[in-house]
């Protein structure tokens, strides 16, 4: 039994009488930041803090333009670009009081990832968010908004964020205890070393993501598809034979952008095989909410799949975890999601911690060394099987990729060479990605080392990191 004594100055100070907010581990980081000193609320920071754009319709998403920040893009720390909309000038502008630019912070607010928070990239030169996500426009006169950055995602700010979630109904975070959240204002110095850090991890976080594409452009360029955009087209021919021989009757599916990918792997000179023949295939499990925990054995949900990281958010528990060893992903393994968000691939290339997949991913493992991981890791996630996954599915209100489809997906089979020189892109790629984590965690470990020993200890720590990483 876990249990705090609060005095009643303490409830009337709060306004809250929940026991769930004077968890002792709350209480032991609130009583330490207090002793530390030179404490502001959030709100000191920031130009505005508020919520985002209301009800927008998806008729007004576009695919270039200024990004529009959703819960989906908020990845804890990083941001993440894989399924962005874009809002185009005139809507912008419409929605001008919720513009963000770099190095603003945003929040989720509401949703499956409430309390994440991510720093905008220099990627664009301005941003809007959605009415899930809190918005934080940074006064960069009076703080460095990348040392900011880096106390929220210390535990000193993850767990204020953390406390003031709240708990009745579908969980949220109220405005007013976003602008209350107690930041400490470490020395200018302090702040600046901080936040080079975060600015080189956004850095090589843009440099990974230019390595990966460089890899996508092999396989594109090869099949003759680098300069290939989708077009609809509002009318066209095809033979009932066709519609026989597909089993499918929906004009979407004969749209001939989809015709044009196959033609571009079945005419490919190094040949093409399916999915199917090139791996074996086995599903994963359901468990049911009612078996969520808050600690355990992570429960990977479609949702915590991207291509280059799995995530957490839900848990089970050791003994069900038991139960169902046999999902338990092994090294060399690909986790692809046939649901939801289908199309979406992560290759296990070490091993992995103990974890258990849902039913909306599947696991497949080479059978065939025509192809390597890393290679059929990229066409998974690339345009040639995200274009076959859209003729599949389209016209679903609930996107759902039968297996059977899965083992269809058409898969080009590229020379050696090019496999090792796109394996070797990714391998470039992801390195870049573990070294930006790591400059995020110093930056983090330097607040916490600020708050609970000293700034000059703070410092000589993150001197000795940059002179392991060479920087």
């Amino acid at each position: 039994m876990i249990s705090a004594i609060v005095k009643l100055s303490e409830l009337y100070r709060h306004l809250r009488i929940d026991a769930e907010y004077y968890k002792p581990e709350y209480l032991a980081l609130e009583i330490a930041l207090s002793k530390r000193g030179n404490l502001y609320p959030l709100r000191k920071y920031c130009s505005y803090i508020k919520k985002g754009i209301f009800d927008i319709s998806p008729d007004l998403y576009t695919n270039s333009g200024v990004p529009l920040i959703r819960t989906s893009e908020i990845k804890n720390p990083l941001t993440n670009f894989t399924t962005t909309v874009y809002l185009d000038e005139k809507t912008h502008q419409e929605h001008y009081k919720t513009e963000l630019h770099p190095n603003d912070i945003v929040i989720t607010k509401i949703g499956a990832y409430i309390g994440d928070v991510a720093i905008l990239p220099s990627k664009h030169p301005m941003y809007n968010f959605s009415q899930n996500v809190t918005g934080l426009s940074i006064k960069q006169i009076s703080i460095n908004s990348c040392y900011l950055f880096a106390f929220l995602m210390s535990q000193y700010g993850k767990s204020q964020i953390k406390r003031v979630i709240m708990l009745s109904g579908q969980g949220k975070i109220e405005l007013e205890d976003i602008k209350d959240l107690t930041v400490y204002e470490a020395s200018k110095t302090l702040q600046d070393k901080i936040g080079e850090a975060v600015t080189l991890s956004q850095d090589l976080i843009e440099e990974s993501e230019t390595v990966f594409s460089q890899a996508e452009r092999f396989l594109l360029s090869e099949l003759g598809l680098l300069d290939w955009r989708p077009g609809h087209c509002l009318s066209f021919v095809k033979n009932y034979s066709d519609a026989a021989q597909a089993q499918r009757i929906d004009a979407e599916y004969f749209q001939p952008k989809y015709e044009q990918i196959v033609n571009a792997v079945k005419s490919y000179k190094g040949g093409w095989d399916t999915l199917g023949n090139l791996v074996s295939v086995k599903k994963c499990v359901e468990v049911g909410s009612g078996e969520y925990l808050d600690e355990g054995i992570p429960f990977i949900r479609v949702s915590n799949l991207s291509p280059f990281e799995i995530t957490e958010e839900k848990y089970i528990s050791e003994k069900l975890y038991s139960e169902l060893t046999q999902h338990q992903p092994k090294q060399g393994e690909i986790l692809f999601s046939k649901d939801a968000t289908p199309g979406i691939a992560y290759y296990l290339k070490e091993k992995p911690a103990k974890m258990i997949p849902s039913g909306g991913i599947l696991r497949l493992k080479l059978k065939d060394k025509r192809v390597n991981e890393d290679y059929l890791t990229l066409v998974l996630n690339s345009l040639i099987v995200k274009e076959q996954i859209n003729r599949d599915v389209g016209g679903s209100v609930i996107l759902h990729w039968r297996p059977d489809q899965v083992k269809e997906t058409l898969i080009p089979l590229l020379h050696e060479d090019i496999q090792s020189r796109i394996r070797q892109k990714i391998d470039e790629s992801f390195a870049l990605r573990r070294k930006s984590k790591h400059l995020l965690a110093c930056a983090k470990q330097a607040v916490e080392t600020a708050i609970e020993r000293d700034e000059k200890i703070a410092m000589k720590w993150m001197k000795q990191q940059a002179e392991k990483l060479k920087i």
